[in-house]
């Protein structure tokens, strides 16, 4: 009797500890299974916010950043027009944002086409499978700051775009084609003014120069008086692609460098030559280094 009873409460007792341990288990069951996709929806949460900060970078520093402030200015007023009670303009207001999506298209087909391009830059699509150049040589940096310092000295106007991951094709095809190894001489004589490809661009890829005299789209931004059209120029190109413009100021000789849409004006040979290093040559400087260089 004595031990069917101590049996009895042995049992009981565990019978209890399962039932309160119960809903603990459930918790921990109903983890297991969720973790997978808790995992899923935080990778597709990360892989969103990537691809917005991507994108954001491909238009920082351009037009866009005005577009985005009017379109979210123009959302903002329509909602407080709803909230007020100002019928007549949200309604005018809500039939405009029947032709948002065709407005976005055109208003952003630079930038759409550019974030097209840059999907590149994800890593899906590597630009090495595309041919791209090869990286610059220290000779030809140096044959780029002999020309340079040599034209600001006789004050001839100059704009050289430096290739960078992205390829200039579309920006070449409007020049005429060299395929030329990079010599100072030879910079030098393409900006003079008796040459007929003086005017617009050289483009140079690695150690070659790809083309001479091409167009390159102006920056819309409001840029200071004394900057004219190539200073505009090499803006526009920086904004648009990650390439690097130099520009040598035919009036007063003076050397400027244009990249990720923003221009150091007046810098001297010596500081030129300090940037181009850091930006050209890998092993010049880290790679943290040279992402905080390109973002000042």
């Amino acid at each position: 009797m004595a031990q069917r009873d101590a049996h009895n409460a042995y049992a009981s007792g565990a019978f209890g500890l399962d039932y309160a341990a119960a809903p603990l288990l459930e918790l921990l069951d109903q983890i297991r299974n969720s973790a997978p996709t808790t995992l899923l929806h935080v990778a597709d949460l990360a892989l969103v916010a990537y691809v917005a900060y991507r994108l954001l970078l491909l238009v920082r520093g351009s037009r866009a950043w005005r577009i985005i402030g009017g379109v979210v200015t123009y959302l903002a007023v329509w909602l407080a027009s709803d909230l007020v009670g100002l019928r007549t303009l949200h309604f005018i207001l809500d039939k405009g944002l029947l032709l948002g999506p065709v407005a976005v298209v055109i208003l952003f087909l630079p930038e759409l086409r550019a974030a097209l391009e840059g999907f590149g830059g994800f890593g899906l699509w590597p630009e090495r499978l595309g041919g791209r150049g090869r990286d610059t040589a220290q000779d030809t940096l140096d044959a780029i700051i002999s020309a340079v310092k040599q034209l600001s000295s006789d004050s001839i106007g100059a704009l050289i775009v430096l290739e960078r991951e992205r390829r200039l094709d579309e920006i070449t095809r409007t020049g005429v084609t060299l395929d030329a190894r990079v010599t100072a001489p030879l910079i030098c004589s393409l900006f003079h003014g008796q040459n007929p490809l003086h005017d617009g661009a050289l483009v140079i890829r690695g150690d070659r120069i790809v083309a001479a005299s091409c167009r390159l789209p102006s920056t819309d931004r409001t840029v200071k008086s004394h900057l004219h059209m190539r200073h505009r120029a090499g803006i526009g190109v920086t904004e648009e692609t990650d390439a690097i413009a130099v520009i040598v100021s035919e009036e007063r000789g003076n050397i400027s460098l244009a990249w990720g849409g923003r221009l150091r004006e007046n810098i001297s040979v010596d500081r030129l030559t300090s940037l181009l290093k850091q930006m050209l040559l890998p092993e010049e400087v880290g790679e943290g280094k040279k992402r905080r260089l390109l973002r000042k």
